[in-house]
């Protein structure tokens, strides 16, 4: 497993956002961590990315517990829910700005940061958009810039929180697909957080899913629709919709 989260708890004011929360994500997949409002999947990626600590338990990137270990040094990329572009930067610096950030013994030269940025825009699809700023662009192009600056200081594991959440529901479907090519294509282990479980479904190799800082269910897409474990499980998902994602998919 590329990233574990062993027997982890969370507590926040009396609250407990995490209740013994144990699984593993294999390298280069995209998992979903879905669930309702409040279930505490958005707490299990804070604490994954260094923003949050456990008050008890281990998580593992790559075989080596990193509760100790800052954010800045985890080999983190993070996609935010509100994009978090810088609107006075061009998207092309918004892009350069994690390497350019770096300390200057581990900063690449002018030269190379201009070529993953000239790399990355090809991959995300806006070649010709470099010089245009945030308020020029569509929301779906935000995001795109959004997941090329994670990507930028060539990370080894992607998080994203509620990434679509902040994009006109016409455009999620195809920035869904296109995300899903992408992580493909590059190849970096990425987790996802959701409410939306047709986004879930579609889009995840694996979906665990959450209720109550209780983690209910982990498993393939069609494991969680057609083999509920539990009663939440069997009462948040909806199986039919499930069946209708996979004709849609079949026809195209």
């Amino acid at each position: 497993m590329y990233v574990e989260m062993r027997h982890i708890n969370k507590t926040f004011d009396g609250f407990q956002a995490s209740r013994d929360v144990s699984f593993g994500v294999e390298k280069g997949s995209l998992t979903a961590l879905l669930g309702p409002s409040g279930s505490g999947k958005t707490t299990i990626l804070r604490m994954i990315a260094g923003l949050d600590r456990p008050d008890s338990g281990d998580i593992l990137i790559d075989g080596a517990r990193v509760n100790d270990l800052p954010g800045s040094k985890r080999g983190i990329g993070f996609v935010f829910q509100n994009y978090a572009l810088f609107r006075y930067m061009t998207v092309a610096d918004n892009i350069a700005f994690g390497l350019e950030a770096k300390k200057k013994s581990q900063r690449k030269s002018k030269a190379e940061i201009r070529a993953r940025v000239e790399e990355l825009l090809g991959l995300i699809s806006m070649q010709d958009l470099g010089k245009r700023y945030p308020h020029q662009l569509s929301g779906g192009q935000r995001q795109r810039v959004a997941f090329a600056r994670a990507l930028a200081p060539d990370p080894q594991l992607l998080l994203l929180d509620e990434p679509f959440a902040a994009i006109d529901a016409k455009v999620r479907r195809e920035l869904r697909t296109w995300l899903k090519e992408m992580i493909a294509r590059v190849g970096v282990t990425s987790i996802f957080v959701t409410h939306d479980q047709e986004e879930a479904m579609e889009v995840a190799d694996l979906v665990i899913l959450t209720n109550q800082g209780r983690i209910e269910q982990i498993g393939s897409p069609e494991e969680i629709c057609l083999h509920p474990q539990t009663d939440f499980v069997r009462d948040f998902i909806d199986a039919r919709r499930f069946e209708a994602l996979k004709t849609v998919s079949r026809e195209i």
